[in-house]
């Protein structure tokens, strides 16, 4: 209910950090060609990883963990079906994270 009671511009500039750690994030996406889907609404996004050759999502976010030094989640704990070549990137984070200024 207190969110109910929050002013419009509390909202605007929560909308507009968002999108701005959005954009940034796609835009270092997309320099790398990574493939993905863009999110509408969300804060995080789902990144098609097919073309590294690794049929597991799991294994593959717990490698980009240890050797990258980046966290990502397996696509596969997000479906019912078997889908194992998605993994998902939060973008919600500190500016210094993503790397913003």
């Amino acid at each position: 209910m207190t969110a109910l009671n929050f002013p419009d511009e509390y909202y605007e500039k929560l909308c507009s950090l968002y999108t701005e750690k959005r954009n940034f994030f796609i835009k270092g996406l997309e320099d790398i060609g990574l493939k993905y889907t863009f999110p509408e609404g969300a804060y995080y996004v789902m990144v098609d990883i097919s073309e590294f050759g690794c049929p597991d999502d799991t294994a593959f976010c717990e490698w980009m963990a240890k050797v990258v030094g980046v966290a990502a989640v397996p696509g596969s704990s997000f479906f019912k079906e078997d889908v194992r070549h998605l993994i998902r990137f939060h973008f919600a984070k500190k500016q210094e994270t993503l790397g913003l200024h």
